[in-house]
């Protein structure tokens, strides 16, 4: 079960690749994991199952660590992955009205992608970045001080 028409033999072996450059591959389950994540863009069981007898890692293990940490996800995100920070100080000014925003534009619930792939909706517990509240993510870029009339401009960004 290695491989089908999302997971390509190429991003397997520079996951192995990877892994064979380590010195402590066990104690390095998370940054593995990390690097999966980043290749293939989420943790599907091929991978869990594929990391696992690469490192010599019981899938319960590794599930585990995927379950425990927000960061992972076992499910397929956009290709321009949106995150709206629900913690004190962005709900206060406003992030719920943002989060509102985005599912509307983009007739997403929490959790969803689209159907052509290019976006997901979830959300985050803070990001430490409560000065610039209230804070969004597309991807790996942070967005600061966003106001729920600004979305349609930030998606825009991205088509």
């Amino acid at each position: 079960m290695r491989c089908n028409n999302r997971l390509k033999d190429e991003y397997f072996t520079k996951l192995d690749e990877f892994i064979d450059s380590l010195e402590d591959q066990r104690g390095e389950l998370i940054t593995v994991l990390h690097r999966a994540q980043d290749l293939f863009g989420y943790l599907p069981l091929e991978v869990q199952t594929h990391v696992g007898e690469k490192m010599n890692i019981p899938l319960s293990e590794i599930y585990g660590v995927i379950t425990f940490y927000s960061f992972f996800t076992t499910t397929p995100k956009g290709e321009h992955p949106i995150s709206i920070c629900m913690g004190t100080a962005c709900y206060v000014n406003g992030s719920e009205n943002i989060l509102n925003e985005f599912k509307r534009e983009l007739g997403l619930k929490i959790g969803e992608t689209s159907n052509d792939g290019k976006f997901s909706i979830d959300i985050l517990r803070c990001v430490g970045a409560c000065g610039m509240a209230p804070i969004v993510t597309v991807g790996k870029k942070v967005y600061g001080r966003v106001k729920a009339d600004e979305v349609a401009n930030i998606l825009k960004e991205y088509n």
